[in-house]
């Protein structure tokens, strides 16, 4: 059984610290390291944790550690990582894999080079709605992948998050926040993505936080807030992807696949379960469709617990570094695009991992 190190205990470490100690039966987590370090002794007393570090380097020297898992903020991520890395530290960080395509060129590099595993999040794809949305466009329930349509549409985050900051700034924004969701889906059901058309703009450059902790502070935005473009896939399929957090809107917006044959609506990529929707001429209207798969309730660490299970049997993960440095170069293609006012043609190459396979217990890997 592989044991994990865990760095942050933020916001969204709490599903993490319930799943690795309650969900995957494959993976142990034996440490934490939090820089407010209430943080992680209350975390420790409530999930039983056996240690506690003050710092990253502490955690990184313990022997014991296999993996660690990267829950600092997005521009954290690359440092982090790097020095997980240098410690011969196998490495599963929250997205994206980090600010800039160019540090997760040298993050992949690091990690060839002393042969450890990198990978990371969103491991939304490997739940039960985006798999069953893989076997339907696989077995040709849509015919043949014409294109697709996604969309991410809300206000902000300085509303309810008790610490937004950080969304506006380096690493932040819409598209560095919730694009991986939707290009993870989008690749992980159509393909790696061949070129990139964008344009991105900052609508507001301050922002004012209502939420309670900080109510009445100033934000002063540093990234792009309203980014929409066109993404040519490799098998020939072109998408739309549109995200903002400067617009009103009532419920969550749209991710849609469009075949020869028919149209799936897939469920929303931040989730791991349903509804999906099939529309197929001979029927003449959407009907839901059942989930195949398992893991439709929140599964954070999915990814990671099938990364612990590739490492002990030798094979690929099925959240890679190919997958997160692919998204990552695809999402900062846009703000490029836009700046350049031409198509962004990525260097990156990216071909899917094997779909996921039923295990008769819930929280064992294949």
């Amino acid at each position: 059984m592989l044991k994990i190190g865990m760095v942050g205990v933020g916001d969204i470490s709490g599903i993490y610290l319930k799943n690795l100690t309650q969900l995957y039966k494959e993976v142990e987590l034996v440490a934490l390291c939090d820089l407010v370090k209430e943080k992680a002794e209350k975390a420790k007393e409530e999930y039983n944790i056996p240690k506690i570090y003050d710092t990253m380097y502490e955690l990184f020297a313990d022997k014991e550690i296999d993996i660690v898992l990267n829950l600092t903020r997005p521009y954290e991520h690359y440092q982090v990582s790097l020095e997980a890395l240098k410690a011969g530290k196998h490495v599963y960080s929250e997205k994206p894999l980090a600010a800039t395509y160019a540090e997760g060129l040298e993050l992949v590099r690091i990690a060839e080079e002393k042969q450890l595993y990198l990978g990371g999040a969103p491991d939304t794809f490997l739940g039960a709605g985006i798999q069953t949305c893989r076997k339907l466009i696989d077995t040709g329930f849509i015919g043949k992948p014409i294109g697709a349509a996604a969309f991410m549409i809300c206000r902000g985050h300085e509303s309810w998050h008790p610490d937004p900051e950080f969304y506006y700034k380096h690493g932040g924004g819409p598209m560095f926040d919730m694009g991986p969701y939707y290009l993870t889906a989008l690749t992980n059901l159509l393909g790696g993505i061949r070129s990139v058309t964008g344009l991105a703009r900052t609508s507001f450059t301050e922002r004012t936080i209502t939420s309670k902790a900080k109510a009445g502070e100033k934000i002063q935005v540093e990234v792009p807030t309203y980014t929409t473009g066109i993404l040519e896939f490799e098998n020939g399929a072109i998408g739309t992807l549109f995200t903002t957090f400067d617009v009103h809107y009532k419920g969550q917006a749209r991710l849609e696949i469009y075949g020869s044959e028919g149209t799936l609506l897939v469920p929303d990529p931040n989730t791991f379960g349903g509804p999906i929707s099939l529309l197929r001429q001979e029927e003449g209207d959407y009907k839901e469709i059942p989930l195949l798969f398992d893991y439709a309730q929140n599964s954070r660490g999915l990814g990671l617990a099938d990364m612990a299970k590739a490492i002990e049997t030798g094979r690929a993960p099925r959240a890679g570094y190919h997958q997160t440095l692919h998204v990552l170069e695809a999402m900062e293609a846009f703000e490029t695009s836009s700046k350049r006012r031409s198509a962004v043609d990525l260097e990156s190459v990216f071909s899917r991992e094997n779909p996921m396979v039923a295990h008769p217990v819930t929280g064992i890997l294949q």
